[in-house]
């Protein structure tokens, strides 16, 4: 199989500003987890002759430990205008089964919590924001640098992008019996694909 997509994501956890997580050190949550959830906007992208351009979808985690440890929790969300081709391509990327960087984040999964529909939606600008239906729903509040210009994580252990914006969370999610109230954010264009691993996600959700 041979996949490839590029767009934008924004996610929120309940760790403490900032999440350790880029960086494998431990949750900062009083409980000692990272429960989160990010949202992805496909700008372009496919899985073999299926087209996932435009669509959306949700990644729900919960961390036990730093990242590295394993035992993660997985589920996703694909927003119910995909057609049924493209939510099942979008399972086999993210579930491992295509190669790629999730196929090495599926290394790393304890437990996967399936894949559901619902309406997902993805808003861009400065301040970015995310929600799926009745489940989540949350927008991320840049942290301005002293020029006032963006604060960036860039090459962590871990992370959706090689270099991302990072922030507040604000708002809550229940996704997948996951509830917990948003405190971290971070947002970033993202490339991925079964040949560009070095581009793509590393293991922050």
């Amino acid at each position: 199989m041979s996949w490839e997509m590029t767009g934008k994501y924004v996610a929120n956890c309940n760790c403490q500003l900032i999440c350790p997580c880029p960086v494998d050190g431990p949750p900062t949550d009083s409980n000692g987890e990272c429960r989160g959830v990010a949202v992805f906007q496909i700008a372009s992208g496919n899985l073999d002759d299926t087209d996932l351009s435009g669509v959306s979808f949700a990644f729900a985690n919960w961390f036990p430990s730093n990242l590295s440890a394993g035992n993660w929790k997985v589920g996703i969300v694909v927003d119910d205008g995909a057609s049924d081709a493209q939510a099942g391509a979008l399972e086999t990327i993210l579930h491992g089964d295509a190669g790629g960087p999730f196929a090495d984040f599926a290394a790393l999964y304890g437990e996967w919590l399936g894949a559901e529909r619902a309406s997902v939606r993805f808003s861009d600008g400065d301040s970015p924001s995310g929600s799926v239906a009745g489940h989540a729903d949350f927008t991320f509040e840049p942290l301005l640098g002293p020029d006032g210009g963006f604060t960036t994580e860039k090459n962590a252990m871990f992370g959706f992008a090689e270099e991302f914006r990072i922030g507040k969370g604000r708002g809550h999610s229940k996704l997948f019996g996951l509830d917990f109230d948003a405190v971290y954010g971070e947002t970033a264009d993202f490339t991925y694909g079964s040949e560009m691993a070095e581009n793509a996600p590393r293991g922050r959700a």
